[in-house]
Order: structure tokens, then sequence, then C-alpha cells
């Protein structure tokens, strides 16, 4: 399989439609090449093809003016910049809705609160076609916090933190239920743009998320405490809850809050229990709660290959079905305390190369 190139910052100011139209000209070629590509995954996981896929999309636009109207402006100056119709760019960034009723990813996540530091750590594992169009776009918008947001061209957010010390972390879930609220990566970028962790709260407890995922949301230092993270599987009822033990939060791709005011159905696949097993182990049996942490100890935990192939770490597996095959294609290490955010493109055990920001 092919490396990952290097990544660069995508730097991007101004309003929301200025932040686009920059977003969309920058990576044009790259938000074309989504387009193919999720018309493919379209077809492979929900046998449908782009033009249906874009008018599921338009069902989505009247909630998103309700809870986010500014992000419509952006997604409109990203299809200017990119050459592309709106429709394809609300499109791109409702591919959770259209197609994870039946493909949920990969993903392992989790925080970690020691020596009065918060983390958070992830690695993104999903299709190989969406590999070179990772982007990271650090955003200073308008009257909002200076931001960054590690995904894929063309969607207004994902996984990142925000210069307040609040970041978020993304895992997919595998289920049939969908109904009013924000799209996920919609509701991804709004969290990233709030002021505190109240107002963060508030999108997953308010505004809603149209269908479930888990949002792992972590806050830097508050007041005398060394900062705070839940895990909220979100949906578009009241989100269930997961508390840090022992100040950590782990998650993969399947729901396990308990007394969820509003269960749903999943169907995870067979590897995400066994990841979580091994996230467990590594944090809360062989790291030892005096151990030193860096962002080389945190991409340790994400380059595991214990159980593979159903390993943190996930490599090509020809045993899978075509439309099944998840790897990782990202893996990201924040530590909130010091706003600042480090990421390995490609396979984590692969690169050694980072690309570190920081935030005032």
């Amino acid at each position: 399989m092919n490396q990952a190139r290097p990544l660069i910052i995508t730097e991007l100011a101004g309003s929301h439609h200025e932040i686009g139209a920059e977003h969309g000209r920058i990576h044009r070629h790259l938000i074309q090449r989504g387009i193919q590509v999720y018309g493919q995954l379209f077809y492979d996981f929900v046998g449908i093809r782009w033009e249906e896929a874009r008018d599921r999309a338009c069902h989505f636009e009247a909630q998103i003016g309700q809870g986010f109207p500014e992000i419509l402006e952006e997604m409109n100056g990203i299809a200017w910049g990119a050459g592309v119709d709106f429709i394809d760019i609300l499109t791109l960034n409702c591919r959770s809705e259209i197609a994870l009723a039946h493909a949920s990813g990969g993903c392992s996540a989790f925080s970690l609160q020691r020596h009065g530091r918060q983390w958070l750590a992830q690695n993104w594992d999903w299709r190989h076609d969406q590999l070179d169009n990772v982007v990271a776009l650090h955003i200073k918008g308008d009257g909002r916090p200076e931001l960054v947001s590690i995904g894929e061209a063309g969607m207004v957010g994902k996984v990142g933190l925000n210069a307040r010390g609040i970041g978020v972390c993304l895992n997919a879930i595998r289920s049939q239920t969908c109904g009013p609220g924000l799209p996920v990566h919609v509701a991804l970028r709004k969290i990233l743009e709030s002021e505190d962790m109240p107002s963060a709260l508030a999108v997953a407890t308010y505004d809603r998320v149209c269908s479930p995922a888990h949002f792992l949301l972590a806050s830097a230092q508050v007041g005398n405490e060394g900062g705070q993270a839940v895990g909220l599987e979100v949906q578009p009822g009241e989100p269930g809850r997961i508390t840090p033990r022992n100040g950590i939060v782990t998650h993969t791709n399947h729901l396990y809050a308990e007394d969820t005011p509003c269960p749903v159905q999943d169907f995870p696949r067979v590897d995400s229990h066994p990841r979580l097993c091994r996230l467990d182990a590594l944090l809360h049996d062989e790291l030892a709660e005096d151990a030193g942490v860096d962002e080389a100890r945190l991409f340790d935990v994400l380059s595991d290959h214990q159980g593979a192939p159903m390993s943190i770490c996930r490599h090509f597996n020809p045993d899978q079905p075509a439309e099944e095959r998840m790897e990782t294609l990202f893996s990201v290490v924040m530590n909130l305390s010091e706003r600042r955010l480090t990421l390995r493109h490609g396979k984590p055990c692969e690169n050694d190369d980072s690309l570190t920001v920081t935030l005032n």
C-alpha cells in the first residue's frame, strides 16, 4: 500500500464564508477526488449512487440551518472555492448519516489525565481510499476561538482542539437510528467553536446529533482541577455518558454507557470489543499512575498490534470483504493543557514524522 504523503497545516481565517472559500480553493483537487471516493463508498455500503446520496443530504439542510446556520455559509464557500455544487459539499458533510447505517469504520480513542495534564488521543480508521484526502486545518474565525481540525478535505470538522482547551475525538457507531439534530461532522465543528465545556456539552444535550456516534470530549485545567473528560454516546435523544475511571475514558465502535436515557441499537463489527479491552489493559494495567506521559508514549499505545488483525493499529486485511477493509489513516495526540496537537498521517507504527500545532 502507498505510504501517507507529508501533511502541512492549511491556514484559514475570516468569516465562515471566507474560511470555506479558501478551504475549497486550496484543496480543490482533494475535494473533487473525495466526491468520487464517496460516490463509490456509498454504492459499496448502501447501494446508492451519488445523485441519490445528494437527495438524502438535502433533508439535513434545514436541521443545520436551525442549529448552526453559519456553517452553511462555510459549506457554500467550500463549494465555490472547489468548483462544485453546494449540495456536493453538504453530502460530504452528511456522509455518516448516509453511510454509517451499514459501515461503522474503526477508531480507537482515549482520554487520560495525569500529572495535572489532560490528554486526548485516537486512531482514525477508514477506507484506504481517503488516506490522501486527509487535511489539517488551522482556523482563525472572526470572533470565535482559534481551532485545529484534522479530517477530510471538504468537511467542516472532525477531530481537534481549540484555544480554550476544548478537544474532541470521534468514534463511529453503526446503527440504523437517525433523527432530529446536527449531522455528526457539523456537530463536531460546533464543539470546536465552543468557548467552554458547558457550551460544548450543549451541542450533544441541546442541539443533539442526527445519528449515533461517540464524542470523547475533554477540556484543559478547570480551576484547581487537572482537566475533565466525558464520553458522550450521542444520538437524537439524550446522550449516554461515560465518566473517567482513574482519569481514563476509552472507547471504540460500540455503545456501552450504563443507564442511557434513550437507548438505541448498534451493530458493531467483531473487532470493536477486543480493541476496547486492549486499550483498557494498556492504560489501566500497564501504564503506572506515576509513569511519565508524553506524545511518544501515547503514540506507542496507538501503535499497538496485539490481537492483529483486530488490533488498535489497523492494517490491510485481505481476509475481510473489500468493502470492510479499514486501516488506520491518521493518529492524533492532544495535550489540552498546553493547547498542543500532534498528528501522524498514516499508521503511527510506520511513521515517526509528526506535525505539531500549538495554539496560543
